[in-house]
């Protein structure tokens, strides 16, 4: 074999790379991530278990020991750079959760590995989107988060010493009250359940549950949801304009390759005019 040829033949490691990558390889590990969502919520049913918990437990080790050889295929591949890579170390923490022992100080962690369906969301782009729109919009959710904070102190303060007194099952402490406002602010039974029976001791009682509803639930709520999308819309945009610059760089290149052809036809045709000469 002659060196060019050598140099030619992908090395071991180029070769584990396209492998790993390669999108049949891929949607296999999708499906098997699929099937062991199944066999995770299957282990929780007592009588699937008594019938078949044997075949169940062996396929989900089967999985596992699939999900293992793909990281190990992985690092060997990236090297260093796989822990560069976020979703890379998610899924190496995942996968490596699922090996602890049944026993012992980290069995605890054993109920963690259901967290091995999450790698769906590592091999899904759409889901990737959402989740890296999530991360971007961190800062805006937690300045929002910081702002409902202090609205729900100062109004877990103000019930505290409103209806504290009559109703301590429910605003006895400040705690007791931060709760119930909470409570109140997902609207599960605030106004039967809380309000009302209030409002029979406090009949102005409404004029300080509806401005904090208003406000906590539809105003300060909305506001995560607005910050979310705009992190997902700021992210398309980025898209876009990389899709813009690339195709702007290619009629750029495109460009120059025409005025380059344009003068080596001058050059050609002053040539051929001085032979003829």
């Amino acid at each position: 074999m002659s060196s060019s040829q050598a140099k030619a033949m992908p090395s071991l490691q180029q070769r584990v790379t396209a492998f790993v990558e390669n999108a049949r390889v891929q949607q296999l590990l999708l499906a098997l991530i699929l099937i062991n969502a199944v066999t995770l919520g299957l282990e929780t049913v007592p009588a699937v278990m008594a019938a078949a918990g044997g075949a169940v437990l062996f396929l989900d080790r089967a999985i596992l020991m699939v999900f293992v050889l793909e990281i190990a295929l992985r690092l060997f591949a990236h090297r260093l750079a796989f822990f560069k890579d976020a979703w890379s170390v998610f899924d190496f923490i995942v996968v490596s959760i699922a090996l602890l022992p049944a026993s012992g100080p980290f069995s605890v962690l054993r109920a963690l590995r259901v967290l091995r369906v999450l790698r769906v969301l590592s091999f899904v782009p759409s889901m990737r989107k959402i989740v890296g729109a999530l991360v971007k919009s961190l800062n805006g959710m937690l300045s929002i988060a910081m702002v409902l904070a202090l609205l729900y102190y100062v109004a877990a303060v103000m019930a505290t010493k409103l209806f504290g007194e009559d109703f301590p099952e429910w605003f006895g402490s400040l705690g007791l009250s931060l709760y119930t406002l909470f409570q109140i602010m997902t609207l599960e039974s605030w106004s039967m359940g809380i309000a009302r029976p209030v409002m029979a001791e406090f009949p102005y009682a409404w004029a300080f549950f509806v401005p904090f509803i208003l406000i906590a639930t539809f105003t300060m709520l909305n506001l995560f949801i607005a910050v979310i999308v705009n992190a997902v819309q700021s992210m398309h945009d980025e898209e876009h304009q990389q899709e813009r610059d690339t195709e702007q760089a290619t009629q750029r290149e495109l460009l120059e390759m025409m005025r380059r052809l344009q003068h080596e036809v001058q050059a050609l045709r002053g040539e051929l005019n001085l032979k003829k000469v």
